[in-house]
């Protein structure tokens, strides 16, 4: 693996940890908004919101520009398509486990089923 991508991914990752970066992502993803409209949409102070909206900037998941007093916030150019690849490779991965976890208990089952039926005889 690339030595870069863990320090990214950890990155990205604690970025989408919190469930308020989550919903500013959400939010951004509808309209650009203020720190002040997204502060007020979340109830919490300008400094908290401004905290988090940098946690999000610096894994480049919003960008911010400042018109007069007003910093704005959109959806940064950065996609998480290395993060869902990822993910999916680990999706994949247990899914083939369930799968094979399935037929070790469909087999038993059916040899369950055939030692009841071979007692009664």
């Amino acid at each position: 693996m690339v030595q870069y991508m863990p320090t990214r991914f950890d990155v990205s990752f604690a970025a989408l940890s919190d469930a308020t970066r989550r919903g500013v992502l959400e939010e951004l993803g509808r309209a650009d908004a203020s720190i002040t409209d997204l502060a007020e949409k979340f109830r919490m102070t300008l400094t908290g919101m401004k905290k988090h909206v940098g946690v999000l900037e610096q894994a480049g998941l919003v960008t911010t520009e400042k018109v007069g007093r007003v910093r704005t916030c959109k959806l940064g150019l950065r996609r998480l398509e290395e993060e869902a690849a990822w993910i999916e490779r680990y999706r994949q991965l247990w899914n083939a486990r369930f799968d094979e976890l399935d037929k070790v208990v469909e087999e038993l089952k059916r040899k369950e089923k055939a030692d009841g039926l071979k007692k009664r005889e």
